[in-house]
């Protein structure tokens, strides 16, 4: 039990901070210190202060890139799994709540806060992910993967819809909208940080004993980066993990994508105001819990490949229906439903699949690449959209034109034999495909 809570606590972060309130918090707080030009200095560029909190976004991503190998090999070399995932975990959280003490003009303090927190999340995030082959065997993973999920989405739901009643209350309680913001901002690194108390008293590392030695003449500090050499080198001694790699980089980047960008479609498209747009945001939180649910029981009697391909289905005919179908606020709450149901559901069964096809005692080295090829590919939706809607002009084009991504996903899943996986990576396989 101890292992879900993890994702009930770190979901604050990733609902209210990232998703909802940091960039228009930093947006404003950037606006504010600009010069009279209108521009903000930062790295040596005088830039717009809208562009500030993405480039916050693609430093950060670009840093967890450069140091998720290295802490990968950190913890199988040091097995010290669990201490690790907790010191980011907790230097997260104390990041997160230290965005409080950010001044209306302090956007070089609340940046640089953002960044170190948002390292933290994503390298907290593989050591908790590496601990899913201890918990569970190869029947039951889709079940585990599948409820960390569903309470990681019911804790972030819980937390937004706090902030949300405190940021519509705040007059009465004698609070400006900024100040609601900061505290909003500050709870959700208090949830992290409270929440994270029950895995850390209850998970135990399993598996072996002791370190990995170091090859002779190898240092700590070179071994991260020769080990993802080295795992890019060996996995094409396992096709069907580069296959389900190669399929779940595409269709994340394609959810990945459709998240980040819904709600700009459905500003600038169908006109919606903020408050609709918050709102189904809160509605996908707890739509999610069920769906996360849903896909593990169905891929419990479908196997877990069938039930991802059936959620990408499900994903294109979103699009489909964003292109032809939506518009008015009804029809976008009806496909944010519809997205919630299918979003907890194909991450949740991504998880517990590639955690089937990698080799035993390298956890931690293998979802360090899982975390770190995404990344490396999750500029490419945006990329596609983007250049969709410039050709176009058309937001309904530009959301269409990301089905591509599940389409392919789609194509290269249907050559993937999990059972077939497991073995060639020395598992157990599944009872099901």
């Amino acid at each position: 039990m101890g292992w879900y809570f993890y994702d009930f606590a770190n979901s604050a972060f990733s609902t209210t901070v990232v998703t909802v309130f940091l960039g228009p918090y930093l947006t404003a707080v950037a606006r504010a210190a600009a010069d009279s030009s209108g521009r903000l200095p930062f790295l040596g560029f005088r830039i717009v202060p809208g562009a500030y909190y993405p480039f916050l976004v693609s430093i950060s991503v670009l840093l967890q890139v450069l140091f998720l190998p290295f802490l990968g090999a950190l913890a199988d070399y040091t097995h010290r799994k669990k201490q690790m995932l907790f010191a980011f975990a907790y230097l997260g959280a104390f990041s997160t709540l230290a965005l409080y003490l950010t001044g209306e003009r302090g956007y070089i303090s609340g940046g640089l806060l953002f960044v170190v927190a948002n390292l933290s999340f994503g390298a907290s995030v593989v050591f908790y992910n590496a601990y899913l082959p201890e918990l569970a065997g190869p029947d039951e993973r889709d079940a585990v993967s599948s409820a960390g999920w569903a309470l990681g989405y019911l804790g972030g739901g819980f937390l937004l819809a706090l902030n949300l009643l405190l940021l519509r209350k705040a007059g009465d309680l004698g609070l400006s909208q900024l100040q609601a913001v900061r505290i909003s901002l500050a709870s959700a690194g208090g949830w992290w940080a409270l929440f994270s108390f029950v895995p850390m008293a209850t998970l135990r590392t399993r598996g072996r004993g002791s370190a990995v030695r170091l090859p002779p003449r190898e240092r700590l500090t070179t071994a991260g980066f020769r080990q993802l050499v080295d795992t890019f080198r060996q996995i094409r001694r396992y096709p069907q993990t580069l296959w389900f790699l190669a399929a779940a980089l595409l269709y994340n980047d394609g959810i990945q994508t459709v998240i980040a960008l819904s709600s700009q479609f459905g500003q600038e498209e169908l006109g919606l105001p903020v408050s609709t747009l918050t709102a189904a945001i809160l509605m996908v939180q707890f739509v999610a819990f069920f769906g996360a649910f849903f896909f593990g029981r169905l891929a419990r009697f479908t196997g877990t490949r069938r039930a991802i391909a059936a959620s990408l289905v499900v994903w294109i005919v979103i699009l489909l229906y964003a292109w032809a179908g939506l518009h008015d606020a009804g029809g976008f709450f009806l496909l944010a439903a519809a997205t919630a149901v299918v979003l907890g559901g194909s991450q949740a069964l991504t998880r517990s699949a590639y955690s089937l096809l990698i080799p035993r005692e390298k956890e931690s080295e293998y979802f360090g690449l899982y975390e770190v090829s995404e990344r490396g590919t999750s500029w490419l939706g945006p990329l596609l959209f983007g250049i969709a809607l410039e050709v176009t002009g058309s937001y309904r084009t530009a959301i269409l034109s990301l089905a591509v991504f599940f389409v392919a996903g789609l194509l290269l899943l249907s050559k993937v034999d999990l059972r077939r996986g497991a073995m060639e990576a020395g598992n157990e396989p599944p009872s099901r495909g």
